[in-house]
């Protein structure tokens, strides 16, 4: 069985201008699983991505759509998930605008991750409402 890597860049946030910097290979974490949780790793990222798995979405019907998630934490998270290129901002020249968002192409390559992290949940879930024979 062959393995192949895909190269991902992640980037470091400072709060000073709202820029970013991009972290060298070197500076890259040594373990994967580090990797995704530097990109996805908290849980309004997790939800939005959920979401757009779904397809294209707009901002208010995002912020509906996840309790609690107040307007500026949904807007620096989505900023962060566009600059991570796992998802793609299209702006229509209206007025008002419109704003629609929706996954990249690397941002779909998360679905088998999202479909087993459904799987283990569900599983869960089961578990402790003591289905299937499992104990609490």
């Amino acid at each position: 069985m062959r393995v192949t890597y895909t190269r991902i860049i992640i980037y470091t946030r400072f709060e000073t201008k709202g820029g970013c910097l991009m972290l060298t290979k070197e500076e890259l974490p040594a373990c994967p699983v580090a990797t995704i949780v530097a990109l996805v790793g908290n849980k309004w990222k997790l939800l939005i991505i959920r979401n757009l798995l779904g397809g294209t979405q707009r901002f208010n019907e995002m912020r509906r759509t996840i309790p609690g998630i107040s307007q500026k934490v949904l807007t620096d998270n989505l900023r962060e998930l566009e600059h991570d290129e796992l998802i793609v901002r299209k702006v229509y020249a209206e007025v008002p605008p419109r704003v629609e968002y929706s996954l990249s192409d690397l941002g779909k390559t998360l679905q088998p991750v999202f479909d087993s992290m459904i799987a283990w949940g569900e599983k869960y879930q089961a578990m402790v409402k003591g289905e299937n024979g499992l104990s609490q």
